[in-house]
């Protein structure tokens, strides 16, 4: 059996970071979504008359960096610290570490 852990050393689970895919999910999401807001300036050069047409020309020039810029952005905050002491709920039973409790799970079928 593994020694206890330190106090200090406490960990959640909700301190893990995000997997690697869902990372790159997202951050081709992004750059997806900035690439056919530059598509549409493009489109709309075509289309719109006057000065709009320079604003949607500045709109596809300064886009790609911004594409970049949103798709390298990490999450940089801070895991959440685990708080020194459990809470206790009342009611609620709990058993202690490193017993286990054998059975059979029986699903109700109705």
């Amino acid at each position: 059996m593994p020694a206890n852990k330190p106090e200090s050393d406490r960990t959640l689970i909700t301190s893990a970071g995000r997997s690697r895919t869902l990372d790159i999910d997202e951050r081709n999401k992004r750059y997806l979504i900035t690439m056919v807001l530059r598509t549409a300036c493009f489109i709309a050069f075509l289309v719109v008359p006057g000065w709009w047409k320079v604003a949607a020309l500045v709109g596809a020039a300064i886009l790609p960096a911004f594409a970049v810029l949103f798709a390298n952005a990490t999450d940089n905050r801070p895991p959440p610290l685990a708080s020194p002491e459990p809470e206790e709920e009342t009611g609620r039973l709990a058993l202690p570490s490193q017993q286990v409790i054998e059975g059979d799970i029986e699903e109700d079928v109705a």
